[in-house]
């Protein structure tokens, strides 16, 4: 009976012990994640309602507007569906390349005085060969470049003063990476595009900006679909399509920090957009036939008023 006794008090320090040694070790990594789940829960969007969000960039940011269901277009309603309602500042031209776009902040976004600003910026520093922005000042020692290379600065100061100014502004950046330049992605432009989307991830990480990885986004979407005779995110390699617009919008809300249940709703808005911009198409189509008729016939147009 002494013996029973003395083997049960035995186990039942060893027991304590293990419960000792397991309170210790797992506690606080229990705490840490509880910790973090509550903060994951309590994200909130970092766009408030009555806050501006300027959209620099070129003619995929200008068709972004310009299109009923153009990427900003969505993510201004992706904002409203769940609650937000920003004022949206256009600010793409086509063509332009990070010098033109430094040059123009601040009478196209700092002095619309925004909260945000998305920069989406790249593409043509790349595809326009010659008369692109080298990606620094080595590259613009290269022979590739025409005699007006030097007045275009390089991409990484152009950018990184985009970012400087903007934020003594005020104004909050948020960088995207540049998009595809074909949808093929071996494609010679886009190994040229890859160190300059690989300065735009470390520029982010070094300012803790906000970033959308939209190249990224789009390799995977690309590698996925594996479609390669036909256009999956552009019309023409470069400039979106309905299904590019969408993915652009996401990676979008996703840096404004809209979870997984708030992008659902984001989508659950955007069908109507798209049934508008079918509606809009098809009164134009006629306007024109119209048109076209009455021309044929040589009746004159009425004048506009």
């Amino acid at each position: 009976m002494l013996a029973t006794i003395r083997l049960l008090a035995v186990s039942m320090i060893k027991h304590s012990t293990t419960m000792n040694f397991i309170s210790r070790r797992l506690l606080p990594i229990l705490a840490a994640a509880t910790v973090g789940t509550a903060n994951f829960a309590t994200a909130e969007i970092a766009v408030k309602s009555g806050e501006k969000i300027a959209f620099l960039g070129d003619s995929i940011t200008q068709g972004g507007w310009s299109n009923p269901v153009g990427y900003v277009r969505l993510v201004i309603a992706g904002l409203e569906a769940n609650g937000i309602k920003a004022e949206p500042i256009p600010a793409g031209i086509s063509g332009h390349k990070s010098d033109q776009m430094l040059a123009r902040l601040d009478k196209d976004v700092l002095s619309k005085k925004p909260q945000w600003m998305t920069l989406s910026c790249g593409v043509n520093d790349v595809w326009h060969g010659p008369r692109g922005v080298p990606l620094d000042d080595a590259m613009a020692k290269s022979a590739t470049y025409d005699d007006k290379v030097a007045s275009r600065g390089t991409y990484q100061k152009n950018i990184t003063a985009i970012l400087d100014q903007a934020t003594t502004a005020g104004v909050k950046p948020v960088m995207l990476t540049a998009t595809v330049i074909q949808e093929n992605l071996a494609s010679k432009e886009n190994g040229l595009l890859a160190p300059y989307n690989n300065f735009l991830r470390q520029l982010a990480k070094e300012k803790n900006v906000p970033m959308a990885d939209l190249f990224a986004m789009f390799e995977e979407r690309l590698k996925a679909e594996n479609k390669p005779k036909e256009k999956v995110l552009t019309s023409d390699g470069v400039h979106m399509n309905t299904e590019g617009n969408k993915l652009m919008a996401i990676g979008v809300l996703q840096a404004f920090g809209l979870n997984a249940t708030e992008l659902d709703k984001a989508k659950a808005s955007w069908p109507a957009l798209e049934a508008a911009a079918v509606e809009q198409a098809k009164k134009q189509a006629e306007a024109r036939a119209k048109a076209a008729a009455e021309k044929a016939k040589g009746t004159p147009e009425p004048k506009k008023k």
